[in-house]
């Protein structure tokens, strides 16, 4: 991309990130809601959710990969192809404790693909925006993450539990996907990078660049944004679980709509302020300040009444809070990474951010197993 080259509507990152949010969604959403219906139990659903978290946490040791083969489109449409017949092949496995391995399995390698595709987004988005537009751009990128999330959780519960088969509901899925995929057409493309002889060199140009950054000042301090357990939104993903959302008297269709449809917009829309806010304040400083809000969310949650009114206020207030702080990650990271090596600049921070996330959701299954849901909220 030259620099006298129109950058793309930030619009097109929203559609291009669908896939990536929407198998997270899937997973932390319909199949975590339908687990307890099938024999399993909260802390299996846990499981569930970190074998999606997973690869999410390791692929800052992959990233490279991106950085130094092909180009970012190619990387994309491969990823897609994967990440189609991934959710295909998660909707199929029936779920039962004889199927948890297999299903599990299923889950890691989707997302294992999945990771590849928002690498490739990752360093699209990098290259093609400018500094003063990072916080704006991170906003829209965010709300297609977490609005697929809603679209594989909320339409994808929804689908799993009325259409005549439930594969038939990743089968839809993976055709909004590749429809999503054609928004590629608009983004200009990025080369690999460091272009030298042999890969082990190429990479070792990629860990020159990635310490170079980490060590900095602004590197240091948001890495140590990404590991404290802040902003995580984990208690999201305990909250869908049939199980729990008894305690508040719901059931899968307000489950669906609260965590799936309504919290995928309203969360989309949060990124959107995000965004805004941040282009106009330091997002390092919003992510902290979206943290506490959070937190406060999350008590007020507690010592509220346990009846469906509640569960519907405050789970879409949780998921508005949940798109703040996703738009004011994206647009601290995207301060920081530069352009250079952008897939694993990225996605160190991205890795060191989902730790929490699975740790934590972890322990609130943890919690709610051995105590109960006020006291899962209050330790979030």
């Amino acid at each position: 991309m030259t620099t006298a080259s129109r950058p793309p509507h930030p619009f097109v990152y929203t559609l291009l990130i669908v896939p990536f949010g929407a198998v997270g969604g899937y997973v932390t959403v319909a199949l975590v809601f339908l687990a307890t219906q099938f024999g399993l139990t909260v802390q299996d659903g846990a499981l569930l959710i970190t074998a999606n978290m997973v690869p999410h946490v390791w692929k800052f040791f992959w990233a490279p990969v991106v950085d130094t083969t092909l180009t970012r489109k190619w990387w994309y449409r491969l990823s897609l192809v994967l990440s189609c017949v991934g959710i295909v092949a998660m909707s199929a496995v029936p779920l039962s404790k004889a199927n948890l391995f297999l299903l599990g399995a299923t889950i890691f390698l989707t997302n294992l693909a999945t990771t590849f595709l928002g690498m490739a987004v990752e360093g699209l988005m990098a290259h093609a925006t400018s500094d003063a537009q990072r916080g704006r751009v991170g906003g829209w990128f965010q709300a297609g993450n977490l609005g697929g999330a809603g679209l594989g959780g909320g339409a994808g519960l929804w689908m799993a539990t009325h259409l005549p088969s439930p594969w038939m509901s990743g089968a839809v899925l993976g055709a909004i996907f590749l429809g999503c995929g054609a928004a590629l057409r608009f983004v200009p493309d990025v080369l690999r990078e460091h272009r030298v002889t042999g890969l082990l060199r190429t990479m070792g140009g990629v860990a020159v660049e990635f310490w170079e950054m980490i060590k900095s000042r602004s590197g240091l301090l948001c890495a140590v944004l990404c590991i404290l357990p802040i902003s995580t939104g984990a208690a999201t993903a305990v909250l869908a679980q049939s199980e729990v959302a008894a305690k508040w008297g719901v059931g899968e269709d307000t489950v669906s709509l609260v965590n799936g449809v309504l919290s995928g917009f309203i969360s989309a829309f949060g990124c959107l302020v995000g965004g805004e806010i941040c282009a106009r304040f330091s997002s390092r400083r919003v992510y902290v300040v979206v943290g506490a809000i959070m937190a406060l969310v999350a008590v007020a949650m507690a010592v509220s009444p346990f009846v469906p009114t509640s569960y519907v206020v405050f789970g879409l207030l949780y998921a508005f809070i949940v798109g703040l702080a996703y738009a004011a990650f994206t647009g601290f990271v995207l301060e920081a990474i530069g352009k250079g090596a952008a897939a694993t600049k990225y996605n160190a921070f991205a890795s060191l951010s989902n730790t929490p996330i699975t740790y934590m959701g972890l322990i609130l299954a943890w919690v709610y197993e051995y105590s109960d849901a006020q006291r899962m909220l209050l330790t979030e």
